[in-house]
Formats: structure tokens, C-alpha cells, sequence
């Protein structure tokens, strides 16, 4: 039996493989080491799940605001900017995230407008970031817009007072291009590894001079653009639309694709919401406790909920609580009913555990 170490396979990517070949009969097997799946730390980055508006427009405010999950923006410069989840897709994908910039502006030297995900820690220990044992990422994805020139981009630690910013070039105008850029790690900073958020990906939109930096290093700051980049929120109407959104060790690969059914079971361990049936004796002054759901959170969520119909009562608050050791939230809702009446009813709610 001999063996032959080679560092790909066609057909495969970014493999390391030893290949046995039996001589006698002259059968070759080959034993790929590396896991192909699972190895894109981004979520949504196809930008199919979009639990909190669907297609519809979000307007962009000066604090962390959610379009389709997972990602979130903030603009601070301009006015009626916003961002919604679009079928307008290079080949391969079905959605991008889109954002438009309605009356633009130009940017003070503290304004942040950018658009990013965040990365829980719990999924970047094994890139042994802040270590001696620092690996090296490669992030990519597609992007379009209306505008060209060189875009500011960056990759920050948890705390964000560690950054590599680089810039990206759309070279014509309304046009899906993909981008990828390779970075090592660095050894310094403190990269959170429990359920804080660890690392962020940025995306920036034209912040202020603050968060300008010198491009292709790591910095001791939150720089997520360069002086040169192009600023989309100075631009009324520009339009800027990206999906296929990867971070992974080591080289590029194909963008990782779920399914519809695994990207939104890991977007609700984030952001949950649904419906509940729920049924009253109509005793005045009886409250009671209702289960509306269960879901493996992040963390204890912020529920929010109303009645679909009026008639059934008042809500007196919200709790979540961890059931034994299987780390599931029990979201819980205390409702007292209308007295006199008995009714059933539809309560919608939200639960939201967002880094």
C-alpha cells in the first residue's frame, strides 16, 4: 500500500488529502482531513432569512438597526437612508441586503455609517485569535452598486479596538462582482470566546475621519475605512447591495449554501418571533402563565408581544428562564384577563437575544 499527500483535489476546494492506492489491484482512495461544511462563520449571508420585515424597507437610525437577520446598520450622517431585503442577486443566490441612501450628507469626524454582522465568540475560539496561535481568514462576498472606487471594508475584535480595514474596488457601476481578501489574525486584543460577541465584519458606508485608518495591517483602533475610500452616504439615491457574505480559515471557497429550514433555526438562537393560541377561564383578576415558546437563545431575551383582537386582557410582563442543563429558553408571558370574559385569542411576540 503506498500513500501520496497533495494539497487538492479537483472538484474539491481547498483540500489537504492522502491518497492510498492498494498495488495490487491498483485502487485509489482518497481521505479528505478538512470539513467542508460548517466552515462559514457568517449567518444569513445569502440574505434569505428576514423574520423582522420580510421585503420591506427599514429605515437606517444613528443606533444598530436590523434588516434581514443578522445583520444590522447605523448612519449618522444624511437623512432616510435605508435597507431592506431584495430578490436582485448574482447567479447562485436568490436575495441580497439593500441599501439606499436617501438624502445624503457629508460626514462629521465621529459619524458612523456602516453596515456589519457580529460573530459570536462561541464560534471563533478555534481561530485562536488574540494567541500566538492566530490563523489566517479569508472573508468574501458579492456586492453591487451604483457608485465605483475603492469602498472601505474591515475586520474587528470583539471589543473593536483592534481592526484590519481594506479596501475593495467596485470597478462598474450597477454591476454584481465578487470580492475576497485574505488576512491573518493577529495576536494581540482581546477576542471574546463565550456568548459576547468575539469578532465583527464591516461594511462601511462613509463614516467619519474617526474611524479612518492605514489600510492592510492591524490597528490599536476601530478603524473600518480608509481616507480614500468612497463615502455612499454622501451620494443621495447611491445604492449599495451585498450577499454571499463568507468568513472562513484558510483560502476562499465556494459560498457555503443552507437550507432555508438551518439558516433560520440558527438566526432564532438571535432574534425568534411567532404566534401562540391562548385560552382564559374569564375569572376577573385570574392571571395566567403561558409558554409561548422555546428556543435555544443566546441568551435571556427582550420579548415583546400584543394581541392579535381586543377582548383578551392585559398583559403584566414578560420572563425567560433556562430549563436544567439543555440550554433552552422558556420565554414566558403573565396576562390578566378582561374581568368578566373568557376568550381565545392570538398573542404575537418577538423574543430578541441580538449580539
Amino acid at each position: 500500500m503506498s500513500e501520496i499527500k497533495v494539497n487538492s483535489i479537483k472538484g474539491v476546494s481547498a483540500s489537504t488529502a492522502a491518497i492510498s492506492i492498494d498495488n495490487s489491484s491498483g485502487t485509489c482512495t482518497a481521505n479528505i482531513t478538512n470539513n467542508l461544511s460548517n466552515r462559514n462563520l457568517i449567518i444569513n449571508g445569502a440574505m434569505m432569512i428576514s423574520q423582522r420585515n420580510g421585503t420591506s424597507n427599514t429605515t437606517i437610525a444613528s443606533g444598530a438597526t436590523y434588516g434581514v437577520d443578522r445583520f444590522s446598520a447605523r448612519s449618522q450622517t444624511g437623512s432616510g437612508h435605508t435597507m431592506a431585503q431584495t430578490a436582485d442577486a448574482p447567479a447562485g443566490f436568490k436575495y441580497s441586503a439593500k441599501i439606499t441612501i436617501g438624502t445624503g450628507g457629508t460626514p462629521s469626524s465621529g459619524n458612523k455609517n456602516y453596515f456589519y454582522q457580529t460573530v459570536e465568540g462561541n464560534n471563533i475560539a478555534h481561530l485562536g485569535a488574540g494567541t500566538a496561535n492566530a490563523k489566517t481568514v479569508t472573508f468574501s462576498f458579492f456586492v453591487k452598486s451604483s457608485l465605483t472606487g475603492n469602498f472601505g471594508a474591515a475586520i474587528t475584535n470583539g471589543g473593536g479596538d483592534y481592526s484590519f480595514t481594506f479596501p475593495y474596488t467596485i470597478n462598474s457601476a450597477n454591476t454584481w462582482e465578487k470580492k475576497t481578501k485574505t488576512v491573518p489574525l493577529t495576536s494581540s486584543g482581546t477576542w471574546p470566546t463565550n456568548s459576547d460577541g468575539g469578532l465583527t465584519v464591516f461594511f462601511d458606508l462613509g463614516s467619519g475621519s474617526d474611524y479612518e485608518g492605514t489600510p492592510n495591517q492591524w490597528n490599536n483602533a476601530l478603524d473600518i475605512r480608509s481616507s480614500s475610500d468612497v463615502k455612499l452616504v454622501a451620494t443621495s439615491s447611491a445604492t449599495l447591495f451585498i450577499t454571499g457574505v463568507q468568513l472562513e480559515v484558510g483560502v476562499a471557497t465556494d459560498f457555503e449554501h443552507r437550507s432555508v429550514a438551518q439558516e433560520l433555526l440558527i438566526c432564532q438562537r438571535y432574534y425568534a418571533k411567532g404566534r401562540s393560541q391562548l385560552c382564559f377561564n374569564g375569572v376577573s383578576g385570574r392571571y395566567s402563565w403561558r409558554t409561548i415558546g422555546r428556543h435555544n437563545m443566546r441568551a435571556s431575551p427582550t420579548v415583546t408581544g400584543s394581541f392579535a383582537s381586543s377582548g383578551m386582557g392585559s398583559i403584566q410582563g414578560y420572563s425567560s428562564q433556562r430549563q436544567g442543563d439543555t440550554g433552552v429558553d422558556a420565554t414566558q408571558i403573565v396576562v390578566q384577563t378582561t374581568p368578566g370574559s373568557g376568550a381565545d385569542g392570538v398573542f404575537t411576540y418577538t423574543a430578541d437575544a441580538e449580539l
